[in-house]
C-alpha cells in the first residue's frame, strides 16, 4: 500500500469498458481544474480499436481505444491508474491483469457483486506488490483540483459547490460513495474543503481500508486534518483505533460510524452495503464510535453533530496557525452539451437532414407514419412499402400489385445484358457482393433500363399536347432523338415481349384508365410500319402505364406527377428490380466458383 499521495495534476488513467458519461465527467473536471492534459490517456474496449471522440472544454479530442489491457499499458506507459467499469463477472480477471502490468499503481473497481474469493486474491496481490486497490463497489476517489475517478463527486454543479476544483486541507475517507458526495458538501461549508477523498467501497472485504488511507493522509503535508465516515459491520475501524493508540496518526481525526439506529430493530438488519451488517457487539456502530473516541478521535454524539465537530476542529487549526487560507478563484465555465442546451430551451440548433418518409424515434419504426407492426399485421407487401417510402401515401391495392409485377418482370434479363455481364465479371474477379452489384448498377442509363423515365416524359408530353403518333414520332426524328420505350434488339412485331403483354393485360383488367398506354400502342403501330423491331419495349410499357397509375388513381396532382417523372422515380423501379437479379448473378458465380473472366481473343476485331 502506498504511504503518501497517489494522485496529482498530471495523473493519467486507463479506462476499462467504455462508458461515455463518466469519462466525459472526468474530462470536464480536468478542464474545470485547469489541467493541461486530459486525465484519460486511453480507453480499453475489448475487441475494439480506434479512437473515441469526447470533449476537453470546448475542444473535441480523440482518445485512443485499445482492445487489450496490455496494449493500452504499452501505448501509455505514464498512465498509472486503472479505472475498471467492467461488470462483476469480469471485473476481477481484468483487474488482476491490470495490476500485473508494471505501469499500473492504482486500480479502482466500480462493480458491485465481485466474488469475495476473487477480491481476496486481488487484495493479496496488490499488497504484495505495493499497489493500491480501491473497491470493489466503489465510486472511486478524488484529489481536489487534480484528478478524479469516474463519477466521483457527481455533477459539475456539485463539484463547484463543494469547491473540489481546487485543493483544501482535509483528507476524507468513507465506505460509501453516496455519502462521500454529501460529506464533500458538508466539509466545504465548514472548512476550506478537501484535499483528497476516497470511497473504499461497501463490500465486506474492501481492497484498501479506512486506516490505509488515513495513514496515507497523515503523510501528505497539504492535509491538515482527517475526516472518517465508517459504518456498522466489519472491524475495519479497529485498525484505525490501533493506529491512533500507537501514535501513527498525528493529525486531528474527526470520525463517525453510522448505523446506530440498528439497535432499534428487534432482528439483525442488512443495510445498503454488503459489509453493513453487524456481526456482533464489536461490529456495532456504538462500539466502534466509543473505541474511536477512546483512542483520541473527535467523535460527535450523533451524525447531526458531525458537521459541528468538523467545523470546531478546523477552527482550532486556524487559530493555531496550522492552516493557511486557500486562494479562491472562479473556475472556468464548462460548455453545456448541445443536447442538454436544446432540451432546456437555451439554444436553437438547426438540423442537418430533413426526412419525411420514415421515423425510428418511437417504440417502433414508421414508414410515412405507418408503424412497422401495422405493416406486418395488415399483410402489406413490397409494393405497399414502396408506395409509403417513395410516394408517402398508401396506394390502392391494384397500384401496389402493379409495382410488384414490374419488379418481378424486371428482376433479371439473363446473363448477357450489360448490367449482368459487368456483375458477373466483377464477381469472378473475387470482389465482394456490394462491389459486384454496384458494377452492374452503374451500367443503368439511357441505353440500359434508364429509358423508363424518358418514355413516360415524352409520351406524357405528346399525349397532353394532343400530338398524333405521326406528329410525335416525326418531331422526335427531326430533333435527332430516338423515341424512348420503342425498339428492341431481339423482339419484333411478330415476336413481342411477353412482359409487355402481361403488363398491358393487368392494366386493362385493373386500371380505371389506360389512356397513356393506349397512346403508346398507337405510337408502336406507327413505328412498326417503319421497321419490324420498333416495338413497344418493357421500358415504354412501364413508363406509359405508370402515367396511367398516377393519373388514374386520383391521388396525385398534375405538378406531383410531373415531379415524380422529373426526379427519376420510374428508373428507381428498374434499379430496385434489377438489383435482385444482379445479386443473384453474384451468388451464382460465387457458388459455381468461377475463375477470373478473360474475354476470348476470337471475339475481338483487331484492326490497325
Amino acid at each position: 500500500m502506498a504511504t503518501g499521495q497517489i494522485f496529482s495534476r498530471t495523473t493519467q488513467a486507463l479506462f476499462y469498458n467504455y462508458k461515455q458519461l463518466p469519462i466525459q465527467r472526468m474530462l470536464d473536471f480536468d478542464f474545470l481544474c485547469g489541467r493541461e492534459t486530459p486525465s484519460v490517456a486511453g480507453i480499453i474496449n475489448p475487441g475494439a480499436e480506434g479512437f473515441q471522440k469526447l470533449f476537453f472544454g470546448q475542444e473535441e479530442i480523440a482518445i485512443p481505444v485499445h482492445s487489450t489491457i496490455e496494449a493500452a499499458c504499452a501505448a501509455h506507459p505514464t498512465a498509472d491508474v486503472f479505472i475498471n467499469f467492467a461488470s462483476y463477472r469480469s471485473a476481477a480477471a481484468s483487474s488482476m491483469t491490470a495490476l500485473k502490468q508494471p505501469t499500473i499503481k492504482v486500480a479502482a473497481i466500480i462493480a458491485e457483486g465481485v466474488p469475495e474469493s476473487d477480491t481476496k486474491q486481488l487484495i493479496a496481490y496488490a499488497r504484495a506488490n505495493n499497489k493500491v486497490l480501491i473497491g470493489p463497489a466503489t465510486v472511486g476517489g478524488i484529489q481536489a483540483g487534480a484528478f478524479k475517478i469516474g463519477d466521483t463527486a457527481g455533477t459539475i454543479d456539485n463539484i463547484i459547490q463543494c469547491k473540489l476544483y481546487r485543493p483544501g486541507s482535509v483528507g476524507f475517507v468513507s465506505k460509501s460513495g453516496g455519502m462521500s458526495n454529501e460529506m464533500y458538501n458538508t466539509i466545504a461549508r465548514v472548512t476550506d474543503g478537501i484535499y483528497e477523498g476516497i470511497a473504499i467501497g461497501g463490500d465486506v472485504f474492501p481492497g484498501s481500508t479506512l486506516s490505509d488511507h488515513v495513514l496515507r493522509f497523515n503523510n501528505i503535508p497539504q492535509i491538515k486534518m482527517i475526516v472518517v465516515l465508517g459504518e456498522l459491520g466489519g472491524r475495519d475501524e479497529y485498525s484505525l483505533v490501533e493506529a491512533l493508540k500507537q501514535g501513527k496518526v498525528t493529525k486531528p481525526v474527526v470520525a463517525w460510524v453510522s448505523g446506530t439506529c440498528a439497535r432499534l430493530f428487534k432482528s439483525e438488519v442488512q443495510f445498503g452495503h454488503a459489509g453493513a451488517k453487524s456481526g456482533g457487539e464489536m461490529e456495532s456502530a456504538q462500539a466502534k464510535n466509543e473505541a474511536l473516541r477512546d483512542a483520541g478521535a473527535v467523535v460527535p454524539t450523533s451524525y447531526e453533530a458531525f458537521e459541528t465537530s468538523i467545523k470546531e476542529t478546523f477552527e482550532k487549526l486556524k487559530e493555531a496557525g496550522k492552516t493557511e487560507p486557500v486562494k479562491e478563484f472562479q473556475p472556468p465555465q464548462i460548455p453545456e452539451d448541445l443536447n442538454a442546451a436544446i432540451k432546456s430551451g437555451k439554444v436553437r440548433a438547426p438540423t442537418h437532414i430533413i426526412s419525411t418518409i420514415s421515423d425510428d424515434r418511437g417504440e417502433e419504426p414508421c414508414y410515412a407514419g405507418v408503424p412497422m407492426s401495422s405493416i406486418v399485421e395488415q399483410g402489406y407487401g413490397v409494393g405497399d412499402v414502396i408506395s409509403l417510402l417513395w410516394f408517402k401515401r398508401s396506394l390502392p391495392r391494384y397500384c401496389t400489385k402493379f409495382i410488384e409485377i414490374c419488379i418481378m418482370l424486371c428482376a433479371d434479363h439473363g446473363p448477357c445484358v450489360s448490367g449482368a455481364h459487368n456483375t458477373i465479371v466483377t464477381a469472378r474477379a473475387g470482389k465482394d457482393l456490394v462491389s459486384s452489384l454496384v458494377s452492374g448498377l452503374l451500367t443503368i442509363g439511357p441505353r440500359f433500363g434508364g429509358a423508363i423515365d424518358d418514355a413516360a416524359r415524352y409520351f406524357k408530353d405528346a399525349y397532353d399536347r394532343g400530338l398524333s403518333p405521326y406528329e410525335f414520332v416525326e418531331s422526335m426524328k427531326k430533333k435527332g432523338i430516338r423515341v424512348p420505350g420503342i425498339g428492341h434488339r431481339i423482339k419484333r412485331g411478330d415476336n413481342r415481349d411477353k412482359r409487355v403483354e402481361l403488363l398491358q393485360l393487368f392494366a386493362r383488367t385493373n386500371f380505371p384508365s389506360v389512356k397513356y398506354m393506349e397512346y403508346a400502342v398507337q405510337v408502336e403501330t406507327y413505328t412498326l410500319s417503319k421497321a419490324n423491331n420498333l416495338v413497344l419495349n418493357v421500358d415504354g410499357a412501364i413508363g406509359s402505364l405508370f402515367l396511367d397509375l398516377l393519373a388514374g388513381s386520383g391521388m396525385f396532382t398534375k405538378p406531383e406527377i410531373d415531379e415524380i417523372i422529373g426526379i427519376g422515380y420510374l428508373n428507381g423501379l428498374f434499379v430496385l428490380a434489377r438489383s435482385i437479379g444482379l445479386i443473384g448473378h453474384t451468388f451464382d458465380q460465387k457458388r459455381l466458383k468461377q475463375p477470373l473472366y478473360r474475354h476470348p481473343w476470337e471475339d475481338v476485331l483487331y484492326t490497325k
